[in-house]
């Protein structure tokens, strides 16, 4: 091996080739053989790649921690830019732009700096997370929630700031529905105040009861606003205005109580002015009393034991109250065309009211009930009832048109002939309405008593059986308008006939007078002036039977449209029909 020997530019300064020199100069002294030289120098030699190899490995460690490093840090850097989402941070290229220590020293800082952003970030998700767990504790009606949750965990892989905008619409829509809540819930302190104010009742006890901090002194951040709280608002609310409206209802009872009574036995008006505060409000709707102390229990205490003291005073004349009671039930059933035995209900009262065995605030409370189920049924008959009206008044208007078309004159230039003409085109309208007004009164009736479950009747008159006899009046009217157009029609062809066979007309008949065709209805089963109103003449079930056969007809119109020539020629027609005719040669 040969070993140059390098010198030292520094003087004094030992080197390896200096040794090696002084090495080989001993072992010249020593006299080592060559073998045992190179034995040495190979151990040295190795000795020297040991050493280098242990300082290669070292340096290969911290490359590898540096490496391990700067992984670390593009890692952690690449962690830290997908939580916060951030853009202004480009991402750390694979590729290595410089040494390793140059490229960890141009990464720390941003790691550090975004560690700190993410540290900023972190605290400003946590303040908003603890905002919205305060928010529904105090919707949920828990305030201690927030203290039973602890701080609220933070999730570090999410922190953009997208995420972060969307906890803070939460938090602003809970603090909305807060507000919101707030906002009812004060106003529905104010209107259990206001009712309490009304009713006589101590607010603040009622409304500690619903929850101690509605009380005034409580400030408003500190009041319940929760589902529980509002949901007892709102019951007693609702409990208030029931009370309200059944005190109102019952004060306004007791004030008509009065009003009768004191118009009764004419009681004076000083006392009646004692009870303005109860008589002011008799008309008022629940909304309209808003007096402080309009409805306290002990003001209707107070007209309650003044109905009772003059309800004892007027037992005295029970009897003129009660037969005033039974003239309006009996107007009732008048106006509303239903049957009352008035005789035999006066006689009732009378001994009622004789024997003592029932109170008379009982009777008087009863014989309102009647006029309340009176007045029901009058109600429930009045549909029906002005129909049956229109119905007589058209039957009416059907009876004078028959008269009017029976009067040869009633084409004269007499004086008011036009007003009759009017009056009868006007009729002919109605009469051809009839037959549909029948048919709807028929199916109202029988709706009615299928309802009700009994029969409507018409001053005491079953309304169906009237109606199935006017069905067959004018069906037979209508079958002896049809033979006589047939009869008219025959004479017609008769003469036609007749002129074939002559060559000449036959001698003209002689028109009959308004007495023969009146005659003639009269035995054709025509209508008679007033129907009649005899249910055993109606022919009962079988009557009403006769009627659904005939509905084909009753269908009908009543009248053609030339109801007035349609008279004259069924006159002529009858006149020609009682005449001789000429036998055939």
């Amino acid at each position: 091996m040969a070993i140059a020997d390098v010198q030292n530019p520094v003087i004094g300064e030992t080197t390896c080739g200096s040794l090696l020199q002084q090495l080989q100069n001993i072992w010249d002294e020593v006299g080592e053989s060559d073998e045992e030289r190179d034995k040495m120098l190979l151990q040295l030699e190795q000795e020297c790649l040991d050493v280098y190899r242990r300082k290669v490995e070292q340096a290969a460690k911290s490359r590898a921690s540096l490496l391990q490093a700067l992984a670390d840090a593009r890692s952690e850097l690449s962690k830290i830019v997908l939580a916060l989402g951030e853009k202004t941070f480009a991402e750390v290229p694979n590729r290595a732009t410089g040494t390793i220590k140059e490229q960890l020293e141009a990464i720390t800082p941003m790691v550090k700096q975004l560690w700190k952003q993410k540290e900023e970030r972190t605290k400003e998700f946590a303040d908003v997370q603890l905002q919205i767990q305060k928010l529904c504790g105090e919707i949920s009606g828990n305030l201690k929630l927030s203290e039973e949750l602890g701080k609220p965990m933070v999730d570090e892989t999410d922190l953009s700031l997208k995420r972060l905008e969307g906890f803070h619409s939460h938090l602003q829509e809970l603090q909305r529905e807060k507000t919101e809540r707030l906002h009812k819930v004060l106003d529905l302190v104010s209107t259990v105040h206001d009712l309490c104010i009304v009713l006589g009742v101590d607010f603040l006890s009622y409304i500690t009861e619903v929850h101690p901090s509605l009380n005034d002194s409580v400030g408003l951040q500190s009041k319940s606003i929760s589902d529980d709280t509002l949901s007892k608002l709102s019951k007693a609310v609702l409990k208030l205005k029931e009370d309200k409206k059944q005190r109102l209802e019952k004060l306004q009872e007791l004030a008509s109580q009065l009003t009768d009574l004191w118009n009764l036995m004419d009681t004076p008006k000083e006392e009646r002015d004692l009870f303005d505060h109860v008589t002011c409000n008799i008309l008022a709707s629940v909304d309209g009393v808003t007096a402080s102390g309009a409805l306290a229990l002990d003001l209707i205490e107070q007209a309650e034991t003044e109905v009772e003291r003059l309800d004892q005073l007027k037992a005295s004349r029970m009897k003129e109250i009660a037969f005033k009671k039974q003239s309006d039930l009996e107007d009732i059933f008048t106006h509303a065309h239903m049957e009352i035995d008035a005789d035999a209900a006066r006689a009732k009262i009378m001994a009622l009211i004789d024997s003592g065995t029932v109170e008379p605030s009982d009777l008087l409370a009863d014989m309102d009930n009647q006029i309340v189920k009176a007045k029901e049924e009058a109600l429930s008959r009045k549909d029906i009832l002005d129909k049956v009206e229109k119905w007589i008044s058209s039957c009416e208007e059907e009876s004078w048109l028959e008269d009017y078309n029976r009067d040869d004159n009633r084409y004269s230039a007499s004086r008011g002939a036009h007003i009759n003409l009017k009056r009868a085109e006007k009729a002919r309208i109605l009469v051809n309405k009839m037959p549909a007004l029948v048919d709807t009164l028929v199916a109202k009736t029988r709706a009615w008593e299928q309802g009700r479950g009994t029969t409507f009747t018409y001053d005491g008159v079953p309304l169906l059986a009237m109606l199935d006899e006017y069905a067959i009046l004018r069906h037979g009217r209508e079958e002896e308008k049809k033979r006589m157009r047939d009869q008219k029609r025959f004479n017609e062809q008769l003469t036609t006939e007749q002129e074939s066979l002559f060559g000449s007309k036959p001698t003209p008949s002689r028109s009959i007078g308004p007495k023969k065709v009146v005659a003639l209805r009269g035995n054709g089963n025509a209508t008679p002036r007033r129907l009649s109103m005899n249910p055993h003449q109606s022919g009962g079930n079988g009557m009403r039977s006769t009627a659904k056969e005939g509905k084909r007809d009753v269908t009908r119109p009543i009248a053609p449209v030339n109801y007035v020539a349609l008279a004259k020629e069924d006159a002529a027609s009858h006149a020609s029909n009682t005449e001789s005719i000429p036998a055939s040669p």
